[in-house]
């Protein structure tokens, strides 16, 4: 690529400018600062830093696999899946170090493929830097000089997506906690050596006998050694590599969905944010207006906790029913949960209990008083519950998760009772991030649905932006 600091400023420009859907595929060229008298002097320590979207982090997903196994392929077949997000590659080999004399003088002795060969806290670095959203300068290493080139690097821009290629890239738990997914290349050691007789000989410029002395003396010793344990850490196994074309689609498809997620519900998989569209974003507009009439903020809640609740039953388990239609034909379809109960924490769980009821006809409702003081109100007032709560699934309606702390109290009464942890689905409109923390952390097989998550409490504890007290403007008791 050609004036490639001149061209570096354009895509930074273009970039920002084009937000989340450009398309800059491992766009990362060669810089080097005297290729151009009129690009701007790039050192290596300079980096541009784009805004980053504070409720998004980039999808990190980690490559590994022995030697020659088909990683790049594999990586650049997801690049070419995402190409309506921005992605980019960072190669494990970039980070190698570089051999001092008295290494270069006996570099058949030398072990490229040892993790003492990698400068890894650099690679730490780069990683970090990019999940926070600042671009970095990535080495570039001189396969035939042995040596890190002094004077041009790969300028590597924030995306959303960053792929860490490797052989070693799960060795390190500080690099595999970086990871959202981490993705195994298995393919046959005969297919991989005759890979790498090819690769070493015509683009690396080496002897077929040194490849093979190094071969025997160390890449294989060192698969054995740190590669092939390292698989046990993958989320997936694909064999064959770059020709599972299932494989590979079923990854790009999990990772479409995980782009379209919040933060936290990678964090916390039992997390799920009803899917935004225009009506619900309007609608969020509407409630939050302080100036809405009373009238209007009941019925747009009204309208909102509908889908929450709609939402909230499609995690219930079911069972398959057969039914004869009108025109006397069998419908294989699925059978409601019969054991089912909601509990509304007042007063503004109340508010949930009209839309659960048009949805689920006849539901037991049960009630649980909890007095809030600030951060630290947990003082059980009242508990009116069913007396076979034990063998139900429970709805627990609240419409704003703030501190988390009157939901934990709740949660653990229900406990008490005999509710298993994993048969409770906490319904809410708002979230706090504060809040999901507290109650997810503490109680990770129960299920939370919310229609949106907002940015933070205050020093209040108030949700912002929120929408104020959610009781007082439904039932008609604010000032």
């Amino acid at each position: 690529m050609p004036e490639e600091n001149k061209e570096i400023a354009i895509d930074y420009v273009m970039e920002k400018a084009s937000g989340p859907h450009f398309s800059g595929l491992r766009l990362d060229g060669l810089l080097s600062p005297s290729s151009s008298p009129r690009a701007p002097t790039l050192s290596p320590s300079s980096s541009f830093t784009l805004p980053a979207d504070p409720t998004k982090q980039p999808f990190v997903i980690g490559v590994s696999g022995g030697t020659a196994s088909g990683k790049t392929t594999v990586c650049d077949m997801i690049i070419q899946q995402l190409h309506d997000h921005r992605v980019v590659l960072v190669n494990q080999d970039s980070f190698y170090r570089g051999l001092t004399p008295e290494e270069l003088k006996r570099v058949h002795e030398y072990n490229f493929d040892h993790p003492d060969a990698f400068d890894t806290e650099q690679l730490l670095e780069c990683i970090e830097k990019l999940k926070s959203g600042q671009s970095v300068q990535v080495p570039i290493y001189d396969f035939k000089t042995h040596q890190r080139c002094s004077d041009s690097f790969r300028q590597v821009n924030a995306s959303d997506v960053i792929i860490l290629e490797g052989i070693l890239v799960f060795h390190d738990q500080r690099v595999r906690n970086l990871m959202n997914m981490k993705i195994f290349v298995d393919t046959d050691a005969d297919v991989r050596l005759a890979r790498r007789i090819r690769r070493d000989t015509v683009v690396r410029g080496r002897d077929i006998n040194s490849v093979l002395e190094q071969y025997a003396k160390f890449v294989k010793p060192a698969f054995d050694d740190f590669v092939l344990p390292s698989k046990k850490y993958a989320d997936v196994i694909i064999p064959r590599g770059g020709e599972n074309d299932v494989a590979v689609d079923l990854i790009v498809q999990h990772i479409r969905t995980k782009l379209g997620q919040h933060d936290l519900c990678k964090i916390y998989p039992n997390v799920y944010v009803i899917q935004s569209t225009f009506q619900i974003r309007g609608m969020h507009t509407l409630i939050r207006d302080r100036d809405i009439s009373k009238h209007d903020f009941v019925f747009y809640s009204d309208r909102l906790i509908r889908l929450v609740v709609e939402h909230g039953l499609g995690h219930l388990p079911f069972t398959e029913k057969q039914v004869v239609t009108p025109t006397g034909s069998v419908y294989t379809g699925v059978d409601f949960c019969k054991k089912l109960c909601g509990v509304s924490i007042v007063r503004s769980g109340e508010s949930m209990e009209n839309a659960l009821r048009a949805c689920c006809k006849g539901i037991k409702i049960g009630k649980i008083l909890i007095h809030r003081d600030g951060d630290n109100g947990k003082q059980l007032i009242y508990e009116k519950l069913p007396k076979d709560i034990s063998e139900r699934h429970v709805l627990l309606l609240d419409p704003v998760l703030a501190t988390g702390n009157s939901a934990n109290q709740a949660i653990d009464l229900l406990i008490q009772k005999g509710v298993p942890e994993s048969h409770i689905i906490f319904l809410n409109l708002i979230s706090a991030p504060e809040g999901i923390h507290c109650v997810s952390k503490r109680f990770p097989s129960l299920k939370i649905v919310t229609s949106e998550i907002d940015v933070a409490l205050n020093e209040e504890f108030r949700v912002i932006p929120g929408m104020g007290e959610f009781g007082d403007r439904y039932f008609g008791t604010d000032d």
